[in-house]
């Protein structure tokens, strides 16, 4: 089903809708019988302005089968009114429609609709409620008239999302779960990638009818064939396509003319050729493919794979894929994709289900994570991308799914800020720093190689999640307890007793076995690391056996190992898993505990801030954008903070010796000269701040030294209460959204990158996170004896901050400079501002297509 405007195309289509309607339909509609649509009401509910009048349709195929509008009443009102063919009511359209139709009425600056309905029409009632808005109702003999804000609340976005999740869910759910595959483009010989993938799925044993299409065999291998995709007797749900590039167009249509469900196209020649032609070729399957209800994987993709025993689909390129298990993968590549198949076959990985997702033309990262999350044979998800499509998307729904299983995630690509060809999105302009802390904040266990992807997934997939970073070392050799032990510290994981413990190179199952029943029954035991390197024989299947009873979980502590090197799941080992050494034993471990910690971790609130006036911070940003002013002039800036209850310290501008005296004279002594130029004053090195002027001498010798490094303007302002100087930042990245930053003062620090960043909206756990995981903390908390500063107030300052770029989206940068924490409260003594037209945000309001 699609939604668009109407238009006077849709006369037909609009009256064929009335006939179907049902009598009580059309009576709820028109508060009358009305049998047929006039010539008039045709016009006129085709033939709208976009503007006063809006009406957006549903179609489903070609027919026409709902309609929403509304016509403006007074200014900022307009009254909504709905039709749904009777087959579809109930099935969610109404609030779906009702969604885009407050969307484009705010756009026009409309913020209220109203309604009449008839008493007995409940279900359209039901529409206002359940799209998550509050609606007052006023009754009278013939009608309820009922009235609502349109503003987003939260219960109306939670209305939307969980919509968005169903669909999204429901529609890849579509495609790993199959009944009846069609490969085209299988040859009659075994070379081939269509023959391959044929091969793939008879020989896993896919439990649904397989055909091929071929233009003349009548089977190939044990399948049948036929001539064309519309030859095939019955319904298919995916078609897999293995065609030259410029034949898949026509194969894509043929498939919406049978009513295929979905397509996974191996091809290539497409967007990722950087051509032209290969780029209008993928956009064209694109649009056939939305046009007719499909979901498309790739192109130039390796494929799909679910272990589920009652699917068993391996439509993929890879001969070898890994057993069933509890790990869902996805690879943006499709050239890594055997490769990841082979590995975690290798390691003894089981997989629930895979994804090699290519071009990434219309299903991607974010489609996965909403089937995931219901997923009921997924533990765990693995991810390797390459590029971010919609990142604040990303991270709202890993942070979601991150609540009930954790998300791993390899991100390649960023050390050059390259992007693969064809996949054509903005780039991120955050640091990887803040790209890193905003995917943390998110839940998401960020690791640098696909290898430490799968050493996390196995430790997540089959062990409890540590409840702490206390470890346990036990093994047969201290030097190697020693490489897990400096790997713990590493990583910020406490060693248990301040050392491993050494059973002795000849230590045997018993040892073992009562060691490692002690480290599991401690109270002050979070996690254990098993270390067993035999000094003379080989393996021995005893300690195997006491290792993979003491890590069954039954006591909900970890277990990992490092056993004889071997690297995955053994089977003599149950379900603890084995690394190739201590350190990446321990790197794997300290990925469970940093998610473990997330989950633990207060969710927090966003507290209710005294003096807060949105709507003046809004309109002093709009009417410096009306004004053509990006950068408002200070006295703007100092308003439109001020309406979010941050005060600047005044400053003057001088351009003469005698303007500065006079602006000292009447702010006050002592003052501080500064260099109006703003990279001057950030150079305290180079003379560009004079502090502590006391009097006239002082300020002539202040000024004619810093005058002479800004050609004669420099800036005066009172002396503020000693603290310690912080930077406040804020910045609408356009696809990870607003982003708040914060730093402690100090040409050091700013090279060390000593930054803590977080997403928009700020909650206060956030604020206090942010604040306390800087490396510099300490000078904020009491150094060397030092008194701890004003912390609460900084916190405050950074919510308040968070602030005004959610509820003002025309603000696209916030710079706080030279911000003083006191032993009471902060000091802002320098603040810049840019606005610019919010344009649309990513992750909000109604879904768009791209």
């Amino acid at each position: 089903m699609h939604l668009r405007p109407i238009t006077p195309e849709d006369a037909d289509a609009l009256v064929a809708l009335h006939e179907r309607l049902s009598q009580q339909t059309r009576y709820f509609r028109f508060f009358g019988p009305y049998p047929h649509l006039s010539q008039r009401d045709i016009e006129r509910f085709t033939v709208v302005d976009h503007d006063r009048r809006v009406a957006i349709v549903a179609t489903l195929g070609a027919d026409l089968i709902g309609v929403a509008r509304y016509e403006t009443t007074a200014p900022g009102t307009a009254e909504v009114a709905f039709v749904i063919e009777d087959a579809h009511q109930g099935r969610g359209l109404g609030p779906l429609l009702l969604e885009h139709l407050a969307a484009a009425a705010r756009e026009r600056g409309i913020s209220r609709f109203e309604a009449d309905v008839l008493p007995s029409n409940r279900r359209m009632l039901r529409v206002f409620i359940d799209a998550g808005y509050s609606a007052q109702r006023a009754f009278d003999a013939d009608a309820v008239h009922v009235t609502f804000a349109i503003e987003p609340t939260a219960a109306s976005q939670a209305v939307s999302q969980a919509r968005e999740h169903r669909a999204e869910a429901q529609s890849i759910r579509r495609l790993l779960q199959p009944g009846s595959v069609a490969v085209v483009g299988a040859s009659e010989e075994r070379l081939g990638v269509g023959r391959a993938v044929l091969e793939n799925l008879l020989r896993y044993g896919f439990n649904g009818e397989v055909s091929a299409v071929h233009p003349k065999a009548t089977s190939v291998g044990s399948a049948p064939a036929f001539a064309s995709i519309l030859d095939v007797p019955g319904a298919i749900d995916l078609a897999v396509v293995a065609l030259p590039a410029d034949a898949v167009v026509d194969v894509v249509d043929q498939c919406a003319a049978k009513g295929v469900r979905g397509l996974v196209i191996v091809s290539s020649g497409f967007a990722e050729t950087g051509e032209d032609e290969g780029v209008e070729r993928q956009a064209a399957v694109v649009r056939l493919a939305r046009a007719n209800g499909m979901r498309v994987i790739g192109p130039n993709c390796l494929g799909v794979l679910n272990t589920d025993p009652s699917v068993r689909l391996n439509a993929t390129l890879a001969p070898t894929v890994p057993e069933a298990g509890r790990i869902g993968m996805f690879s943006q590549s499709g050239s890594l994709g055997s490769m990841i198949l082979a590995e975690a076959a290798r390691r003894g990985l089981g997989l629930s289900t895979f994804v090699s997702a290519g071009n990434r033309a219309d299903v991607s990262g974010n489609d996965l994570l909403q089937f995931w999350e219901e997923d009921p044979a997924t533990d765990v998800v693995l991810l390797y991308l390459e590029s971010f499509g919609n990142p604040r998307k990303f991270a709202r729904l890993a942070r979601r799914l991150s609540m009930r299983k954790p998300v791993v995630l390899v991100r390649s690509g960023r050390a050059a800020a390259l992007l693969p060809t064809g996949h054509r999105v903005d780039q991120v302009r955050l640091s990887a720093q803040a790209e890193d802390a905003l995917l943390a904040q998110a839940g998401i266990v960020r690791v640098p190689t696909l290898s430490a992807a799968m050493d996390v997934g196995a430790l997540l997939a089959h062990q409890p999640p540590p409840r702490g970073n206390r470890v346990a070392v036990v093994g047969n050799s201290f030097a190697v307890g020693l490489l897990a032990m400096d790997a713990c510290v590493a990583h910020g994981l406490s060693v248990v007793g301040g050392r491993p413990t050494d059973l002795g190179a000849h230590a045997d199952a018993g040892a073992y076995d009562a060691a490692l029943a002690a480290a599991v029954a401690d109270d002050d035991v979070d996690a254990v690391v098993v270390v067993f390197v035999p000094p003379l024989v080989g393996d021995d299947p005893d300690v195997r056996a006491v290792v993979a009873r003491h890590g069954d979980g039954q006591q909900g502590k970890p277990v990992v190992s490092t056993f004889l090197a071997q690297t995955g799941m053994a089977p003599q080992l149950g379900g603890v898993p084995s690394y190739d050494s201590p350190e990446t034993a321990v790197a794997a471990l300290a990925g469970a505990v940093a998610y473990s910690t997330w989950r633990r971790r207060p969710v927090g609130a966003l507290p209710e801030l005294a003096e807060i006036d949105v709507d003046a911070a809004r309109e002093i940003a709009a009417a410096a954008i009306g004004a053509g002013a990006p950068t408002p002039t200070d006295e703007q800036t100092a308003a439109l903070l001020d309406a979010v209850g941050i005060r600047v310290w005044p400053g003057v501008r001088a351009r003469s010796m005698r303007a500065a005296l006079l602006a000292a004279r009447r702010i006050g002594w002592p003052v501080a000269v500064k260099a109006a130029d703003e990279s001057l004053r950030r150079r305290v090195d180079l003379g560009g701040v004079r502090l502590g002027i006391g009097n006239e001498r002082e300020l002539r010798a202040a000024y004619t030294a810093v005058a002479e490094l800004t050609a004669g303007e420099v800036v005066v302002q009172r002396m503020a209460p000693p603290g310690v100087a912080v930077s406040v930042e804020a910045v609408e990245d356009p696809l990870f959204g607003a982003v708040v930053s914060v730093g402690v003062g100090g040409i050091a620090t700013e090279l060390l990158g000593d930054r803590a960043y977080r997403a928009v909206p700020l909650t206060d756990v956030d604020a206090a996170e942010m604040v306390r995981s800087l490396r510099a903390a300490p000078l904020l908390l009491g150094w060397r004896g030092a008194d701890a500063v004003d912390v609460a107030a900084l916190e405050d300052l950074l919510l308040r901050v968070s602030t005004l770029l959610d509820e003002v989206p025309d603000v696209a940068q916030v710079q706080l400079e030279s911000v003083l924490v006191g032993a009471s409260g902060v000091s802002v003594l320098e603040a810049w501002v840019q606005v610019a037209a919010a344009g649309a945000r990513p992750d909000t309001g109604p879904r768009r297509l791209r």
